[in-house]
Protein backbone atom coordinates (compact mmCIF):
# COMPACT_ATOMS: atom_id res chain seq x y z
CA UNK A 1 0.00 0.00 0.00
CA UNK A 2 1.14 3.51 -0.62
CA UNK A 3 -0.43 6.17 2.73
CA UNK A 4 -2.97 4.92 4.64
CA UNK A 5 -5.15 7.64 5.44
CA UNK A 6 -5.91 7.87 9.08
CA UNK A 7 -9.61 8.94 9.72
CA UNK A 8 -10.34 10.39 13.22
CA UNK A 9 -12.52 13.00 14.95
CA UNK A 10 -10.08 16.57 15.99
CA UNK A 11 -10.76 16.05 19.90
CA UNK A 12 -7.74 15.95 21.55
CA UNK A 13 -8.48 12.45 22.94
CA UNK A 14 -9.29 11.18 19.68
CA UNK A 15 -6.38 12.09 17.76
CA UNK A 16 -4.12 10.75 20.61
CA UNK A 17 -6.06 7.73 20.08
CA UNK A 18 -5.30 8.09 15.88
CA UNK A 19 -1.68 8.74 16.90
CA UNK A 20 -1.56 5.10 18.47
CA UNK A 21 -2.74 3.12 15.56
CA UNK A 22 0.03 5.94 13.67
CA UNK A 23 2.65 4.68 15.40
CA UNK A 24 1.93 0.84 14.99
CA UNK A 25 0.85 1.55 11.32
CA UNK A 26 4.39 3.15 10.90
CA UNK A 27 6.39 0.35 13.14
CA UNK A 28 5.17 -1.94 9.96
CA UNK A 29 7.36 0.20 7.47
CA UNK A 30 4.01 1.84 6.52
CA UNK A 31 3.28 6.12 5.33
CA UNK A 32 0.19 7.34 7.27
CA UNK A 33 -1.75 10.44 7.16
CA UNK A 34 -4.10 11.59 9.96
CA UNK A 35 -7.10 13.40 8.24
CA UNK A 36 -9.15 14.88 11.11
CA UNK A 37 -13.06 14.98 10.45
CA UNK A 38 -15.90 17.03 12.67
CA UNK A 39 -18.11 14.56 13.47
CA UNK A 40 -22.04 15.60 14.27
CA UNK A 41 -21.38 14.45 18.14
CA UNK A 42 -19.02 17.13 17.84
CA UNK A 43 -21.27 19.67 16.37
CA UNK A 44 -24.51 19.71 18.69
CA UNK A 45 -22.89 20.25 22.16
CA UNK A 46 -26.41 21.80 23.54
CA UNK A 47 -28.50 18.41 23.38
CA UNK A 48 -27.83 15.35 25.65
CA UNK A 49 -26.78 12.49 23.02
CA UNK A 50 -29.90 10.91 23.38
CA UNK A 51 -31.86 13.19 22.59
CA UNK A 52 -29.95 13.36 18.98
CA UNK A 53 -32.48 10.76 18.29
CA UNK A 54 -29.72 8.68 16.71
CA UNK A 55 -26.68 6.13 17.12
CA UNK A 56 -23.50 6.25 15.82
CA UNK A 57 -23.32 10.52 16.52
CA UNK A 58 -19.48 10.50 16.75
CA UNK A 59 -19.00 7.73 14.02
CA UNK A 60 -21.15 8.47 11.12
CA UNK A 61 -19.12 11.39 9.68
CA UNK A 62 -16.49 9.12 9.51
CA UNK A 63 -18.02 6.14 7.82
CA UNK A 64 -18.97 8.42 5.23
CA UNK A 65 -15.70 9.51 4.71
CA UNK A 66 -14.34 6.11 4.40
CA UNK A 67 -17.21 4.74 2.15
CA UNK A 68 -16.48 7.36 0.11
CA UNK A 69 -12.24 6.18 -0.05
CA UNK A 70 -11.53 9.86 1.58
CA UNK A 71 -9.82 7.84 4.28
CA UNK A 72 -8.90 4.33 4.27
CA UNK A 73 -9.11 3.80 8.04
CA UNK A 74 -11.61 5.17 10.87
CA UNK A 75 -10.45 5.31 14.56
CA UNK A 76 -13.03 5.03 17.07
CA UNK A 77 -13.56 4.83 20.86
CA UNK A 78 -15.36 1.36 20.42
CA UNK A 79 -18.25 2.25 23.09
CA UNK A 80 -19.27 4.96 20.77
CA UNK A 81 -19.31 2.34 17.44
CA UNK A 82 -23.11 0.89 16.94
CA UNK A 83 -22.90 -2.89 17.47
CA UNK A 84 -25.10 -2.90 13.42
CA UNK A 85 -22.76 -1.29 11.35
CA UNK A 86 -22.82 0.07 7.66
CA UNK A 87 -22.95 -1.76 4.83
CA UNK A 88 -19.42 -2.83 3.92
CA UNK A 89 -17.47 -1.48 7.01
CA UNK A 90 -15.77 -3.73 9.91
CA UNK A 91 -13.94 -3.33 12.82
CA UNK A 92 -10.48 -4.59 11.86
CA UNK A 93 -8.82 -4.42 15.00
CA UNK A 94 -8.86 -2.92 18.23
CA UNK A 95 -6.03 -1.97 20.89
CA UNK A 96 -5.05 -3.55 23.71
CA UNK A 97 -7.72 -2.26 26.85
CA UNK A 98 -5.99 -0.08 29.26
CA UNK A 99 -8.29 2.13 31.37
CA UNK A 100 -12.35 0.44 31.55
CA UNK A 101 -13.88 2.04 34.20
CA UNK A 102 -15.44 5.52 35.31
CA UNK A 103 -14.25 7.66 37.64
CA UNK A 104 -15.68 10.36 39.57
CA UNK A 105 -14.01 13.89 39.67
CA UNK A 106 -15.24 16.88 41.76
CA UNK A 107 -14.78 20.78 41.39
CA UNK A 108 -12.64 21.77 44.67
CA UNK A 109 -15.10 23.21 46.70
CA UNK A 110 -17.53 19.57 46.70
CA UNK A 111 -14.57 18.09 48.17
CA UNK A 112 -15.69 17.60 51.89
CA UNK A 113 -19.48 16.35 50.03
CA UNK A 114 -20.77 13.13 50.99
CA UNK A 115 -21.45 11.10 47.52
CA UNK A 116 -25.50 11.12 47.85
CA UNK A 117 -25.71 14.95 47.83
CA UNK A 118 -23.45 15.61 44.95
CA UNK A 119 -25.22 17.51 42.07
CA UNK A 120 -23.44 15.33 39.13
CA UNK A 121 -23.22 16.72 35.83
CA UNK A 122 -23.56 13.94 33.20
CA UNK A 123 -25.43 13.47 29.85
CA UNK A 124 -24.90 9.39 29.90
CA UNK A 125 -28.36 7.51 30.53
CA UNK A 126 -26.11 4.41 32.02
CA UNK A 127 -24.08 6.82 34.51
CA UNK A 128 -27.23 8.31 35.90
CA UNK A 129 -29.26 4.89 36.06
CA UNK A 130 -26.30 3.28 37.46
CA UNK A 131 -25.67 6.54 39.86
CA UNK A 132 -29.72 6.32 40.86
CA UNK A 133 -29.64 2.67 41.62
CA UNK A 134 -27.21 3.62 45.06
CA UNK A 135 -28.33 7.24 45.58
CA UNK A 136 -32.10 8.09 44.42
CA UNK A 137 -32.19 11.58 45.06
CA UNK A 138 -29.67 12.69 43.26
CA UNK A 139 -29.62 15.97 41.09
CA UNK A 140 -28.33 15.58 37.50
CA UNK A 141 -27.74 18.39 34.36
CA UNK A 142 -26.94 17.68 31.28
CA UNK A 143 -22.86 18.19 30.33
CA UNK A 144 -21.39 18.06 26.63
CA UNK A 145 -17.63 18.33 25.31
CA UNK A 146 -14.33 17.32 25.74
CA UNK A 147 -12.55 16.26 28.77
CA UNK A 148 -11.31 19.89 29.11
CA UNK A 149 -14.33 21.24 28.14
CA UNK A 150 -16.34 19.40 30.96
CA UNK A 151 -13.53 20.31 33.64
CA UNK A 152 -13.93 23.76 32.65
CA UNK A 153 -17.54 23.84 33.19
CA UNK A 154 -17.28 21.84 36.41
CA UNK A 155 -14.94 24.81 38.02
CA UNK A 156 -17.62 27.06 36.23
CA UNK A 157 -20.09 25.23 39.24
CA UNK A 158 -22.56 23.61 36.45
CA UNK A 159 -22.41 20.74 39.09
CA UNK A 160 -20.10 19.18 41.92
CA UNK A 161 -18.91 16.56 40.36
CA UNK A 162 -18.87 14.54 37.19
CA UNK A 163 -18.20 10.83 35.80
CA UNK A 164 -15.28 10.23 33.34
CA UNK A 165 -13.72 7.16 31.81
CA UNK A 166 -10.73 6.89 33.12
CA UNK A 167 -8.94 6.66 30.31
CA UNK A 168 -9.12 10.04 29.10
CA UNK A 169 -7.96 11.18 31.94
CA UNK A 170 -4.88 8.86 32.00
CA UNK A 171 -3.81 9.08 27.67
CA UNK A 172 -4.59 12.81 28.14
CA UNK A 173 -2.29 12.64 31.14
CA UNK A 174 -4.23 14.91 33.42
CA UNK A 175 -3.59 15.88 36.34
CA UNK A 176 -7.06 15.80 38.29
CA UNK A 177 -7.77 14.16 41.34
CA UNK A 178 -10.44 11.42 40.90
CA UNK A 179 -11.99 9.23 43.28
CA UNK A 180 -12.93 4.78 42.10
CA UNK A 181 -16.64 4.33 41.66
CA UNK A 182 -16.83 0.13 42.01
CA UNK A 183 -20.70 0.50 41.50
CA UNK A 184 -20.49 2.51 37.94
CA UNK A 185 -19.96 -0.84 36.09
CA UNK A 186 -18.20 0.42 32.52
CA UNK A 187 -19.93 1.08 29.49
CA UNK A 188 -19.76 -2.42 27.03
CA UNK A 189 -16.14 -1.76 25.36
CA UNK A 190 -15.35 1.23 27.36
CA UNK A 191 -11.30 1.86 27.24
CA UNK A 192 -10.44 0.41 23.57
CA UNK A 193 -9.65 1.60 20.93
CA UNK A 194 -11.14 0.60 17.72
CA UNK A 195 -10.14 0.47 13.71
CA UNK A 196 -12.66 0.09 11.51
CA UNK A 197 -12.16 -0.26 7.66
CA UNK A 198 -13.85 -1.43 4.52
CA UNK A 199 -14.99 -4.99 3.79
CA UNK A 200 -14.27 -5.24 0.56
CA UNK A 201 -10.32 -4.47 0.86
CA UNK A 202 -8.90 -7.67 1.91
CA UNK A 203 -5.24 -6.33 2.12
CA UNK A 204 -5.77 -3.70 4.51
CA UNK A 205 -8.07 -5.97 6.48
CA UNK A 206 -5.00 -8.28 6.78
CA UNK A 207 -2.52 -5.17 8.09
CA UNK A 208 -4.82 -4.27 10.79
CA UNK A 209 -5.28 -7.82 12.37
CA UNK A 210 -1.89 -7.99 12.63
CA UNK A 211 -1.84 -5.38 15.57
CA UNK A 212 -5.01 -6.00 16.48
CA UNK A 213 -5.06 -7.84 20.27
CA UNK A 214 -5.88 -11.07 20.59
CA UNK A 215 -7.52 -11.08 24.71
CA UNK A 216 -9.50 -7.61 23.54
CA UNK A 217 -10.83 -8.61 20.84
CA UNK A 218 -12.68 -11.72 23.09
CA UNK A 219 -13.55 -9.33 25.63
CA UNK A 220 -15.81 -6.58 23.57
CA UNK A 221 -16.78 -9.27 21.57
CA UNK A 222 -18.67 -10.44 24.26
CA UNK A 223 -19.74 -7.42 24.97
CA UNK A 224 -20.96 -5.85 21.93
CA UNK A 225 -22.98 -9.07 21.50
CA UNK A 226 -24.59 -9.15 25.02
CA UNK A 227 -25.30 -5.34 23.91
CA UNK A 228 -26.76 -5.93 20.35
CA UNK A 229 -28.88 -8.46 21.93
CA UNK A 230 -30.22 -6.27 24.61
CA UNK A 231 -30.93 -3.56 21.66
CA UNK A 232 -29.55 -1.02 23.77
CA UNK A 233 -27.81 0.78 20.96
CA UNK A 234 -25.81 3.65 22.43
CA UNK A 235 -28.96 4.61 24.56
CA UNK A 236 -30.39 2.57 27.24
CA UNK A 237 -28.60 2.15 30.77
CA UNK A 238 -26.34 -0.89 30.44
CA UNK A 239 -23.26 -1.96 31.08
CA UNK A 240 -21.24 -4.74 30.46
CA UNK A 241 -17.19 -6.06 31.50
CA UNK A 242 -15.72 -9.41 30.12
CA UNK A 243 -11.99 -10.17 31.48
CA UNK A 244 -9.97 -13.10 30.95
CA UNK A 245 -8.85 -14.91 34.32
CA UNK A 246 -6.83 -18.25 34.41
CA UNK A 247 -7.89 -19.07 31.10
CA UNK A 248 -11.29 -18.06 31.53
CA UNK A 249 -13.85 -15.21 31.28
CA UNK A 250 -15.67 -13.22 34.36
CA UNK A 251 -18.82 -11.16 32.72
CA UNK A 252 -20.88 -8.63 34.21
CA UNK A 253 -23.57 -7.20 32.92
CA UNK A 254 -26.59 -5.31 34.10
CA UNK A 255 -29.61 -3.42 32.82
CA UNK A 256 -31.16 -0.78 34.76
CA UNK A 257 -34.39 1.17 34.28
CA UNK A 258 -34.00 4.85 33.97
CA UNK A 259 -34.73 5.91 37.23
CA UNK A 260 -32.45 3.10 38.32
CA UNK A 261 -35.11 1.48 40.40
CA UNK A 262 -35.29 -1.85 38.32
CA UNK A 263 -31.78 -3.02 37.47
CA UNK A 264 -31.45 -6.91 36.24
CA UNK A 265 -27.42 -8.14 36.85
CA UNK A 266 -25.25 -11.30 36.21
CA UNK A 267 -22.00 -12.18 36.90
CA UNK A 268 -20.96 -15.48 35.38
CA UNK A 269 -17.65 -16.98 34.99
CA UNK A 270 -17.07 -19.56 32.23
CA UNK A 271 -14.27 -20.99 29.57
CA UNK A 272 -14.56 -19.52 26.54
CA UNK A 273 -14.73 -20.81 23.02
CA UNK A 274 -15.17 -19.14 19.62
CA UNK A 275 -18.07 -21.62 18.46
CA UNK A 276 -20.70 -20.14 20.90
CA UNK A 277 -22.09 -16.69 21.53
CA UNK A 278 -21.94 -16.01 24.92
CA UNK A 279 -22.86 -12.20 25.08
CA UNK A 280 -26.15 -13.02 22.87
CA UNK A 281 -26.43 -16.21 25.48
CA UNK A 282 -26.18 -14.09 29.05
CA UNK A 283 -28.93 -11.32 27.22
CA UNK A 284 -31.12 -13.70 26.52
CA UNK A 285 -31.18 -14.71 29.76
CA UNK A 286 -31.30 -11.40 30.85
CA UNK A 287 -34.19 -10.38 28.93
CA UNK A 288 -35.97 -13.73 29.95
CA UNK A 289 -35.47 -12.53 33.22
CA UNK A 290 -37.37 -9.55 33.35
CA UNK A 291 -35.59 -7.76 30.75
CA UNK A 292 -37.86 -7.43 27.42
CA UNK A 293 -40.47 -5.52 29.71
CA UNK A 294 -37.69 -3.27 31.17
CA UNK A 295 -36.22 -2.53 27.30
CA UNK A 296 -39.82 -1.78 25.86
CA UNK A 297 -40.39 0.95 29.05
CA UNK A 298 -36.63 2.29 28.43
CA UNK A 299 -37.90 2.70 24.89
CA UNK A 300 -40.78 3.81 25.49
CA UNK A 301 -39.74 6.41 27.66
CA UNK A 302 -37.02 7.68 25.23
Amino acid sequence: MTTIKIGTRNSPLALWQAHEVESKLQNLGFQTEIVPILSSGDKNLDQPLYALGITGVFTKDLDIALLNNEIDIAVHSLKDVPTQLPNNIQISAVLERDFSEDVLVRNSDSEPLDLEVLKIATSSLRRRAFWLKEFPETEFTDIRGNVQTRLKKLDDGVANATLFSLAGIKRMNLDVHYEQIPFMLQAPSQGVVAIASKIDNPELSSILKSISHPETEICVSIEREFLKTLEGGCTAPIGAKAEILNNQIRFLGRLCSLDGKNCIETDEIFDWNDSQNFGEKIALKVLENGGKELMEEIKKSL
